[in-house]
């Protein structure tokens, strides 16, 4: 027998096509990779499957018992028919068909007991499986396999094309009695410490585990390996920034921040004002900080945000914020000008000498003002540039770059991150903010390298936002919502339409001069892409299939053209606004809604963030089925701002059952904690090491991070990688630690983590 590694490709055991298979639709691609492959589930072989619990449409293996076996010749062509009746203990029936009965009459004979493997179809009003893999129970080859099924659990592969169950099973066998030497990357002092199995044993617990025992303390020893390997990579990480040396930025005591808080229109929260202390506290220090800010919606993180910058700008450097979308980047701008004022304009007329200025750079701008932009960020003139990727381009360069914020932290990756930083004279202080709550498991994961501060409170004034789902099949129900939207309008409010698509403008519409080619071809995403699953999740027919393609959801021109015709929105100013208007229409109807000349502003979710408009007091979310619950408490976040109640109205035609879910779950709560914690429960658990989606050691595979075990098995892990690494920082005592970090690491990623 040829000994094999954890490293040996999975080709050493498969086919290549069949390797191929599994690398593209499991992730699986070595060894060590299959070994790692935990069973969905596990069952008793002893134990019969109760069939009268089987559903058309299942995908079942059961276990079962030969009670009659039948041939007959087959109607409308050559060949035997073979009708097989299985049975349960309790004496329940299922029909089994194979069309070609040869060399399956000899096997499935009455009394006989076996694995069957297939999907639950119907024939008449009577339950079938058609064709189905099996394999047998009492007809194996050698004593030795018949014993060990009688004592053992049979787990249960998620499978993946010719690869079934019962390949899957003996596949992994094959591997654990074929592998060298198991990996031990935990040392023996913290598995003592945490009551843990040893790798070898823990694999050989999970794969084949004995009736005697249950196969948890395995799984466990595997999900603490994850979250240890995870955490040494971010302990690695913090120790590599704590090495970093940086530039302390003090603001002076009469300096540009002070004179923005003597002009600041309302009172700070306790919060904002504590996080505050600590920022600036950290900029004072020559190690760079590297923190992030979370809370709840409209809890004032921008401010927050502004004076750290204001702070940078003080001491004689330069702040970058970073900020997704064209459409963000240009509020960012618009809203710290208005507050800042003539503090924003310095050298310019009306402008006060203990001022700065600001800086915008897009990708969609005009020659002469990115030319403008580059050279006041590079002059040092701007002591606060805004923008998109396009601050993250080689040519852009900053006099002294102090500070760089990224606003929406889960839409960049930290190579991204990583490349605004590189562009400091000295590494620059970093502050990521996130749009909404995160669970504290996410925080110990996703950013476990950085100090966390949190915002709870909002702000006073904030008024409360009622949220309801309205069946959009229901005439009457739709009737009241427009009335709702008109009644809000005629009391002198404003209202948001939000729709999942561009769609395509009529080529009468007044509005087809505002939308270039590539608008008329499609729709702009709403982040439900497979690979982005952890923004917002597709709604789905409650078997995780898309209930709707993108073809058939709302448009914004197909609901403007609808809005434009009701009675009911008769004489109601209504504008349009999505992410591939070009530039300049985009800031002129940001401007027109702030200022009032706009009544419903029917939009793509490009309003979803940072867009402030006090006097807007009504949400309608079209096809809200197709929006994640984080994103959907993000953009109802955009009502009830001012001193007027919010109201957010979901339309939905036809959620499934977990779409259903979703939206109940907006509905009865606006605590954005809960609403995340429950977000994770109906998403995957995306890259935690940066920002990729896909590829090696992407994901998350036996942790959840919505149960309270795995969050106790995270922070215990935590606590010992961390104490590791301080003791060993390159894990030189530690090479089998080393080699599963590299493992988990690609390139990229490994060069950003020497590069800290």
């Amino acid at each position: 027998m040829v000994l094999l590694t954890e490293e040996s490709p999975l080709t050493k055991l498969l086919k290549k096509a069949d390797a191929a298979a599994m690398a593209k639709n499991k992730g699986v691609e070595t060894i060590g990779d299959l070994l790692e492959f935990v069973p969905r589930k596990y069952l008793p072989p002893n134990e019969l499957t109760d069939l009268s619990r089987l559903r058309v449409g299942e995908n079942v293996l059961i276990v079962a018992e030969v009670a009659a076996a039948t041939t007959r010749p087959m109607r409308n062509r050559r060949g035997q028919l073979l009708n097989v009746v299985l049975a349960d203990s309790a004496g329940h029936q299922l029909e089994v068909t194979f069309f070609n009965a040869y060399g399956h009459e000899r096997k499935l004979r009455p009394g006989v007991r076996g694995f069957f493997i297939g999907q639950i179809g119907s024939y008449g009003r009577r339950l079938q499986l058609t064709h189905p893999d099996y394999e047998l129970i009492d007809e194996q080859d050698t004593a030795g396999e018949i014993e060990y099924y009688r004592t053992h659990w049979v787990p249960v592969y998620s499978t993946t094309g010719k690869l079934n169950a019962f390949r899957m099973r003996k596949l992994v066998h094959q591997a654990l009695d074929t592998v060298d030497r198991v990996r031990e990357p935990v040392p023996d002092e913290v598995r003592e410490r945490r009551s843990l199995l040893g790798r070898a044993e823990a694999l050989e617990l999970v794969h084949r585990p004995p009736l005697t025992k249950r196969p948890d303390a395995g799984v466990r020893r595997l999900k603490y390996d994850e979250a240890f390997v995870l955490q040494t990579i971010l302990a690695q990480r913090r120790k590599a920034s704590e090495a970093l040396v940086g530039t302390p930025r003090r603001p002076r005591p009469d300096g540009l921040l002070a004179a923005f808080d003597d002009r600041l229109p309302f009172e700070l929260t306790d919060g904002q004002r504590a996080i505050g202390e600590v920022l600036l506290e950290e900029l004072g220090r020559e190690r760079p900080m590297h923190r992030l800010l979370q809370g709840e919606v409209g809890s004032g993180k921008t401010v927050v945000a502004l004076r750290a910058m204001l702070a940078a700008v003080d001491s004689g450097g330069q702040a970058a914020l970073l900020a997704p979308t064209e459409v963000l980047a240009a509020q960012h701008h618009r809203s710290i000008s208005a507050l800042l004022g003539d503090l924003a304009v310095r050298g310019m007329l009306g402008g006060r000498d203990i001022g700065t200025r600001l800086a915008l750079l897009t990708g969609s701008q005009s020659a002469g003002a990115r030319r403008a932009a580059l050279l006041d960020a590079a002059s040092g003139e701007a002591g606060i540039v805004i923008g998109t990727h396009a601050l993250i381009q080689k040519h852009v360069q900053f006099a002294d770059l102090a500070l760089v914020v990224v606003d929406e932290q889960h839409r960049f990756g930290v190579e991204q991150r990583d490349a605004l930083r590189e562009k400091g004279v000295a590494p620059p202080h970093v502050l990521v903010m996130t749009a909404t709550p995160i669970p504290r498991t996410v925080a110990m994961t996703v950013f476990g390298d950085m100090e966390t501060s949190t915002l709870r409170e909002l702000p006073r004034g904030r008024s409360p936002i009622a949220t309801h789902v309205v069946k959009a099949d229901r005439p009457a129900w739709m009737q009241r919502t427009w009335q709702r939207v008109a009644e809000e309008v005629a009391k002198g409010h404003q209202a948001y339409v939000v729709c999942p698509r561009i769609g395509e403008p009529d080529p009468g519409s007044i509005l087809s001069s505002d939308t270039s080619e590539e608008d008329a071809s499609d729709w702009e995403p709403v982040n439900w892409s497979e690979a982005d699953w952890s923004e917002a999740d597709w709604g789905d027919d409650g078997e995780g299939q898309p209930a709707q393609p993108p073809s058939e959801l709302t448009g914004v021109y197909t609901m403007w053209h609808e809005l434009t015709t009701k009675p009911e929105l008769e004489g109601v100013r209504i504008g349009v606004l999505h992410g591939r208007l070009d530039p300049e229409t985009k800031e002129a109807t940001m401007r027109a809604f702030g200022a009032g000349d706009i009544d419903v502003l029917v939009a793509t979710t490009v309003i979803e963030v940072g867009v402030d408009v006090p006097n807007a007091s009504v949400m309608v979310v079209v096809d809200a089925d197709r929006f994640g619950i984080s994103q959907l408490h993000q953009l109802r976040g955009r009502v009830g701002r001012g001193s007027v109640p919010g109201l957010c109205l979901l339309l939905t035609k036809d959620p499934g059952e977990r779409a259903a879910e979703r939206l109940d779950m907006v509905a009865s709560t606006t605590d954005g904690f809960e609403l995340a914690r429950a977000d994770l429960q109906f998403r995957r658990e995306g890259d935690v090491l940066g920002a990729r989606q896909s590829g090696r050691g992407s994901s998350i595979r036996h942790l959840r991070l919505t149960r309270a075990e795995d969050e106790e098995i995270i922070a215990e892990a935590r606590e010992d990688a961390f104490e590791l690494v301080e003791a060993d920082p390159d894990l030189r005592v530690h090479p089998a630690l080393a080699a599963a970090v590299a493992t988990r690491l690609d390139e990229d990623q490994a060069v950003w983590l020497e590069r800290g």
